[in-house]
């Protein structure tokens, strides 16, 4: 199973000085998803949900803790 390191893909997309620089990036995503074979292509798609449902909850974590004012 290939990594995809999806996590770089997002951070280069939080830092992108410009929209332009965002289309880009997701663009060049586009096109490795688009090189990929079907196995490969299953293998993206899982470790992509894997990555979203982790970040969802880092970000639903961060939220809750300012909800409480717990932020450590």
């Amino acid at each position: 199973m290939k990594n995809f390191n999806l996590k770089s893909y997002h951070v280069r997309g939080m830092n992108a000085e410009t929209e332009a620089e965002k289309l880009a990036i997701n663009q060049e995503l586009k096109d490795l998803y688009n090189s990929l074979s079907e196995e490969d292509k299953k293998d993206f798609n899982e470790q992509l949900q894997t990555f979203l449902v982790k970040e969802m909850a880092a970000i639903k974590s961060v939220y809750d803790a300012t909800k409480s004012d717990d932020l450590n």
